[in-house]
């Protein structure tokens, strides 16, 4: 598999653009905790991206900012274009693949930790059982210890995927710390922050999210 020396590094505006592709419509603070980056600096970038009319803001309590149709269309542009010069196609889609193997068994540990059986009957987990959670707790870490070898290999292509190991972590760790909505009832919580990996994968590759749902 041919890897690059060194990872890529996507440029700072790119960074910003790419992570409203990959978590949708969002505020100040999502996108910078996306990035990685202080939210002085990602502003500064939002506001040069709607200058350029690739991203809109919407104000008000619920508002925040969200690609244009010009916006996406640049994103994929220059994605197809950052994927072609690091030359890292190849090893992303090996991580692709590996993904589509973990991302069934991730689904069905989210179903396990919203919802058990009791008596027979399928009911909502309202976290009275310690035991039963910590059960499903300690399935969330054997399968993180499995996924960070394919964020490793992913970071060591691109370095805007190192940001998702680090936020994966954070949710996981919160949870274990008695903050149980970090795993599935927050914006922040594990299944969140891998349903955005799903997408930068497949925007990354170019994929339809549909092609892997068949």
């Amino acid at each position: 598999m041919t890897r690059p020396v060194s990872p890529h590094a996507t440029s700072t505006d790119l960074l910003v653009l790419h992570a409203l592709r990959c978590i949708g419509f969002s505020g100040l603070s999502a996108v910078a905790d996306a990035t990685g980056l202080p939210e002085s600096d990602v502003e500064s970038e939002l506001i040069d991206l709607a200058v350029a009319g690739l991203v809109t803001r919407t104000a008000g309590d619920f508002g925040g900012w969200g690609l244009t149709d010009a916006g996406r269309a640049t994103d994929a542009e220059r994605i197809v274009d950052e994927v072609a010069t690091a030359g890292v196609r190849p090893a992303v889609t090996a991580a692709f693949d590996r993904f589509l193997v973990l991302n069934p068994e991730l689904l069905d540990l989210c179903t396990a930790w919203q919802t058990r059986t009791v008596d027979g009957a399928m009911t909502m987990n309202d976290h009275s059982d310690s035991s039963y959670d910590a059960r499903v707790l300690d399935r969330f870490t054997e399968f993180h210890q499995r996924a960070e070898p394919l964020c490793a290999e992913l970071s060591a292509a691109l370095l805007r995927f190192r940001r998702y190991p680090v936020r994966l972590a954070d949710a996981l760790a919160r949870a274990r710390s008695g903050a149980l909505e970090y795993l599935t009832d927050s914006t922040a919580w594990y299944h969140t922050v891998w349903f955005q990996l799903h997408e930068d994968l497949l925007a990354t590759l170019g994929i339809p999210r549909e092609a892997t749902q068949r």
